[in-house]
């Protein structure tokens, strides 16, 4: 890990973002993230529990003359999404993220960063380790699991928390304040195929890669045009199917639900006398799918080079029904919001496709600011899938978060950020998913806000986060701390 994050400002923050990094913290695996923060807490003397689910609360009293003001939590979740490159050989379980400084961005080597959201995780270390900072009494949530399932926040028992106003540091672009989010559903839809013998003497082998597409954040980023590799994958099979006699082995493309797929991979046969036709139609197809992508997606490649002949195939009617199913399931918008410009308001993210032995799955995470079309996409992917008998199940669902254009804590974060920056934040509401509006369901007296630094690419290799952002982010949350309201008498 480069040294030189260690000494950028404010160098407290970058240090504990180099530290919590140093410490292996995918979703579902926190256990040594959630030690480390208990014993940070302990180490400055402050009250820190861990709940039933596995969140994280430590408790700092009001510094002298902030009594009087409303108590504050101060929120950010512990796990990081965990993506690399296909070539990369790192170890997520046992190695620190390998991090460095390009340009006024830190990066990372090949992986994601975890400045989603170890930037505000880091923020809420440095504001508890502090003598200095004045603010009121602060209850700080590191909560567990957002990124896939956002369990910790559902488990957060009502009356454990304190705080009448909650900060949430989860949001991408410092120019904008956050006061409304989507919610989530997970579609697993599977089934099994049977399978059939390859004659090799008849047959050739083949196996083709879809790789270098941006990926990103399967909600921020849906609405950007980016190639998804497992739909990219399935128009090339599809396209081999009925006209070429292509008979599929396995399919394999993704890896969370919450990233947009930036690789895929499949093998399959060919009759030998279809070999020559086949290899000039696909060569003609890849051209016309990167040249369709060449503006966005500019590294994409689609590779496909010659296997030994395997030794069972999918079936043809298993594999026309399948392949149909992925070919017609919607992905990415499905409807943008009437009522606020710009906004996303249902989406669709085909996340992963494992086709293999009999038995073939595919993950989505389907998105909405209004529960009622969250369900409607997610139905209408049922259908699609059903038709080619498989079984569908819903799992994970999650609220939005409904925005309060008359949050108090609100106006004094758009007069702040005027009065320092000279011009006027953003209000926005976002298409992904903010802990906000499930808290807020234990929590429904809380007034809660969310911002952060600017952070690109964020769930996949090319995350990044802005140094002069973070110290912007950094300056602004210390002024918001000072000018939190009084009490209510």
């Amino acid at each position: 890990m480069s040294a030189e994050i260690r000494h950028l400002d404010p160098s407290a923050l970058w240090n504990h973002f180099a530290d919590i990094n140093a410490i292996p913290r995918a979703s579902k695996k926190e256990d040594k993230i959630i030690a480390y923060m208990m014993e940070f807490g302990s180490s400055l003397g402050l009250e820190a529990l861990k709940d039933t689910c596995g969140n994280v609360i430590i408790r700092k009293p009001a510094t002298a003359g902030m009594e009087s003001r409303k108590p504050l939590v101060l929120q950010s979740h512990l796990d990081m999404v965990h993506q690399k490159n296909a070539d990369s050989p790192f170890d997520f379980d046992h190695q620190g993220i390998d991090m460095y400084v390009d340009d006024g961005w830190v990066k990372a080597h090949g992986t994601t960063l975890g400045a989603d959201n170890g930037i505000g995780v880091s923020t809420i270390m440095s504001i508890l380790a502090s003598k200095d900072i004045i603010h009121p009494a602060i209850e700080a949530l590191f909560t567990i699991d957002e990124e896939t399932g956002m369990t910790g926040a559902m488990g957060l028992q009502g009356g454990l928390l304190k705080g009448e106003i909650l900060l949430n540091f989860d949001t991408e672009d410092d120019t904008e304040i956050d006061i409304g989010c989507a919610g989530g559903m997970d579609v697993t839809s599977e089934r099994k195929y049977q399978t059939e013998t390859i004659d090799k003497n008849v047959y050739t082998g083949y196996k083709v890669s879809v790789t270098g597409l941006q990926g990103g954040h399967s909600g921020i980023d849906i609405h950007r045009g980016r190639g998804n590799a497992n739909k990219i994958m399935t128009r090339l099979l599809y396209n081999g199917n009925d006209e070429y006699g292509l008979r599929l082995t396995t399919f394999s493309g993704g890896s969370l639900r919450n990233a947009i797929p930036r690789e895929s991979y499949s093998e399959f046969c060919l009759p030998v006398y279809n070999d020559a036709k086949f290899l000039k139609n696909i060569k003609n197809l890849i051209a016309d799918i990167q040249k369709e992508f060449h503006s966005i997606d500019t590294n994409l490649e689609i590779n496909i080079d010659r296997i030994p002949c395997p030794s069972e195939c999918m079936s043809e009617v298993s594999q026309k029904a399948i392949l149909q199913s992925l070919y017609a399931v919607h992905n990415g918008v499905f409807r943008m919001s009437p009522d606020i410009t710009g906004l996303v308001e249902a989406s669709n993210n085909v996340a992963k496709v494992e086709i293999n032995d009999g038995n073939a799955k595919v993950l989505c995470l389907t998105r909405s600011s209004v529960d009622s079309s969250k369900l409607d996409v997610a139905q209408a992917l049922q259908a699609v899938f059903e038709v080619a008998g498989f079984e569908v199940i819903f799992s994970g669902s999650y609220p939005g978060w409904t925005p309060n254009v008359d949050s108090p804590i609100l106006i004094v974060l758009t007069e702040l950020y005027e009065k320092m920056y000279g011009s006027k934040a953003n209000i926005v509401a976002c298409h992904a998913g903010l802990e906000c509006g499930i808290l807020g369901k234990n929590y429904p007296a809380m007034d809660m806000i969310s911002y952060g630094p600017t952070i690109k690419g964020a769930h996949s290799p090319d995350e990044k986060v802005n140094i002069a952002s973070v110290e912007k982010f950094w300056n602004y949350t210390l002024e918001i701390l000072k000018n939190i309201p009084v009490k209510d008498a």
